[in-house]
């Protein structure tokens, strides 16, 4: 059952945070709705522009639509993960979407607020979210590449007045996480300082995390020992997750940590049987494997369990 992300964050508020999880392919979507399941957790499906252009947008919303009709108890969102306004437009028009983020944080804040202002003008007109992003993350995201010296905290002043001007419905803080797989050198903890004082400004207004994966060591050291060269780097710690929640964090994006166990699982299948060519066998274990991870998230993010109140919450049409 696709729902808005409004419906989601209304029930999550203060007391879980909804996991959104990137997918690109048939076989991520399995293993998600498989994971979440279990978990009896809801979720967001996020699909990003490079994901879009992957093969073909239409192809990712058949295999969304398929997987709903095979787990028919799963509630979820889909949500476009860092659109420039044109995509964020065509993702609206779509009629698919229950919500689109505008990444406009790279430019001045009055440009910012603008851009953001006419998307969230053109989603609300057809009842659809929006989220909006104040501060910049350091590391990689799709085309976006932000500098370690340019990465910058989101103001709490700012956030607020921001929140103001555009009307948006979420707004993702830069709360010390980093995009990609190489995020901090060493233990590094969330500016909970900061969100402490975002969320006084913006008392019950859903608040985003970006580049939350916690680049799991286990899954990295098994990389390279199947001949991968990755090198080292520390995630978010997953023991925040919760305690974030807390504090107004209802939508946590984890991306890379799913790439990780899509990129073991290969290496170590293709290692240990060279004379194979047959990619379903691999496709198969990654299914279960990313169902385990998806379930472990929903546990640690408080939301496992959640699943029959969030129902019992939402109107007889949904």
């Amino acid at each position: 059952m696709i729902v808005t992300t409004a419906q989601l964050f209304k029930h999550a508020y203060g007391k879980y945070a909804v996991g959104a999880f990137n997918i690109n392919n048939a076989e991520q979507a399995m293993g998600l709705f498989q994971g979440a399941i279990d978990a009896k957790a809801p979720f967001i499906i996020q699909i990003s522009k490079g994901a879009r252009k992957y093969t073909d947008k239409r192809m990712l919303e058949a295999i969304i639509r398929a997987a709903s009709d095979i787990f028919p108890e799963a509630i979820f969102a889909v949500h476009l993960d860092h659109g420039d306004e044109e995509t964020c437009y065509d993702c609206i028009d779509s009629g698919f979407f229950s919500s689109v983020m505008i990444d406009a944080s790279h430019d001045p804040f009055d440009e910012n607020v603008a851009i953001t202002k006419r998307v969230v003008d053109r989603a609300h007109a057809k009842g659809i979210s929006v989220e909006a992003e104040l501060g910049m993350l350091g590391g990689v995201e799709e085309d976006i590449v932000v500098e370690e010296g340019n990465a910058c905290l989101t103001d709490p002043e700012e956030a607020e007045q921001f929140v103001k001007l555009t009307g948006c419905d979420s707004l993702a803080c830069a709360i010390g996480t980093s995009h990609g797989a190489f995020k901090f050198k060493g233990r590094q903890s969330l500016h909970f300082d900061v969100l402490e004082k975002i969320k006084a400004r913006l008392p019950d207004f859903p608040l985003v995390m970006h580049g939350s994966s916690s680049v799991p060591q286990d899954e990295v050291a098994r990389i390279n020992a199947a001949g991968g060269e990755i090198a080292g780097s520390m995630g978010v710690d997953v023991n925040e997750y919760l305690p974030a929640a807390k504090k107004g964090v209802t939508k946590v994006n984890i991306d890379t940590d799913g790439r990780l166990v899509w990129t073991r699982v290969h290496r170590e299948f293709f290692q240990q049987n060279p004379e194979q060519f047959d990619f379903r066998p691999p496709g198969k274990i990654f299914i279960k494997e990313y169902a385990k991870f998806i379930a472990s998230r929903c546990e640690l993010l408080g939301a496992a369990g959640t699943l029959d109140d969030l129902r019992a919450s939402l109107p007889a049409s949904a």
